[in-house]
């Protein structure tokens, strides 16, 4: 009786043991499959990271989107996602990228920097993607970089920051510091005035911008009167308001970000200044955001950007045409939206130039593209991955729209760390 118990334990254990067996192969096959779908053939390097290439086997390939689609950023960021999903549903109708699809993988960072690092994250390790086209406030870009580093993934940055940086995981799209605000100042000082009023929000972009701003007036005869700081999302300008007034600048440089700027402009309205008794010039407020503060409150106001809704292109009046059909006649087009917008394309035009979706592979290949956008012709600059941009100044009229007051000759080429400046040296190390 004993004997047989045993045999019938051993035969119990031995049928156990092929089921687990074949469990395991079937869960090996499955996991198999799904890296496969995700990661389309990328190749990986140890400590988990990746190469981030994307697609699958179904001829797809997956691409992250990552803005600010809730909290105080949503006021900018949604309308940049809209673009980058316009240009992916644009490239898929031309046949995708490689001969695959471009299936979007979308993700809130809800305004907040720690959120966007972990959704980064996610999209890369979890998702799989090909590459992230998102951000908007340098805190955000800040607090993703490592991510991308570490994991060898792609971040392309529709938005103008103030440079000082340049990472071989991100492509920046925006404008830096020298085809944007280090031209407005100089524009500001020969036709506005000298005395600057430096109001801003109260992290990296706007410090950083006051700190190489301050240094450019003071090489170039200019003065500061005040500098003010406040949250993101700050909401009462009243006492700010009366040290301007007290200041009696000749300019306000403007700097604020997200939905502050509707309670500053309104506020300043109210007060009874309006843009001919006091200019101000922003480098975060386009057409986008003049509807959510209003064209009554913004006329006559400036602002400096690489594109408007009114720049005279054709590839403009293509795009402006397609935006609006895509997501209504009432919606307007504006620089960071144009930015995120081209950032498609270029990874679009790197990844078919180097024939696979490998980080290292697109990063090499991108150097030196060349595409006709919005805003004009726009190129690569293979040494720090900024592309070449044309520098606008702006007056926001009664329509909404920009009247441009001023633009350069051409196109310039990207200085983030304001080399081509006596100014500017030792700034990087402050």
């Amino acid at each position: 009786m004993r004997n047989r118990r045993k045999v019938w334990l051993s035969a119990m254990m031995l049928m156990l043991a092929f089921a687990l067996a074949l469990a395991g192969c079937g869960g090996n096959a499955g996991s198999g499959g799904s890296q496969a779908s995700g990661s389309g053939g990328g190749s990986s390097s140890g400590g988990g990271e990746t190469s981030g290439a994307g697609g699958d086997d179904a001829g797809e390939i997956k691409v992250g989107i990552l803005h600010s689609l809730s909290g105080t950023m949503a006021i900018s960021e949604v309308s940049v996602k809209d673009a980058e999903l316009l240009a992916i549903e644009e490239i898929n109708a031309k046949g995708g990228v490689l001969g695959k699809k471009l299936v979007p993988v979308i993700e809130d960072g809800a305004s907040d920097w720690p959120t966007f690092a972990e959704k980064a994250r996610k999209l890369i390790s979890e998702d799989k993607v090909a590459t992230v086209f998102g951000g908007w406030t340098s805190a955000s870009r800040k607090a993703m970089l490592p991510v991308f580093e570490e994991l060898n993934g792609l971040l392309w940055y529709p938005v103008q920051y103030e440079g000082l940086e340049a990472s071989p995981n991100i492509f920046y799209t925006g404008a830096t510091t020298n085809q944007q605000i280090v031209p407005s100042v100089t524009w500001l000082l020969e036709n506005r005035g000298k005395k600057f009023f430096l109001l801003g929000s109260d992290y990296v972009f706007p410090r950083t911008a006051n700190k190489i701003i301050k240094a450019q007036l003071a090489a170039e005869g200019g003065e500061v009167v005040g500098e003010e700081y406040t949250p993101l999302g700050h909401t009462d300008y009243s006492t700010i308001i009366s040290k301007i007034k007290q200041a009696n600048p000749d300019v306000v440089y403007n700097t604020l970000n997200g939905d502050s700027n509707v309670a500053f402009f309104k506020q300043l309205k109210d007060a009874g200044i309006t843009a001919r008794d006091l200019t101000t010039l922003s480098v975060s407020i386009a057409e986008e955001e003049i509807r959510g503060i209003g064209a009554d409150v913004l006329e006559g106001h400036l602002a400096a950007w690489n594109y408007y809704q009114t720049t005279d292109t054709t590839e403009n009046k293509a795009f402006v045409e397609a935006y609006k059909a895509a997501y209504g006649a009432d919606r307007v087009t504006a620089d960071p939206i144009e930015a995120g917008y081209i950032a498609v394309y270029l990874w679009a035009a790197a990844v078919e130039k180097a024939g696979t979706t490998d980080v290292d592979a697109v990063r090499e290949a991108a150097k030196g593209i060349e595409f006709n956008a919005p805003e004009g012709k726009v190129t690569i600059d293979g040494d720090n991955q900024h592309i070449y941009k044309t520098v606008r100044i702006g007056e926001v009229q009664a329509d909404g729209m920009f009247k441009e007051l001023w633009a350069t000759d051409g196109p310039v080429k990207p200085d983030p760390y304001l080399t081509g400046y006596a100014w500017a040296a030792g700034l990087a190390e402050k």
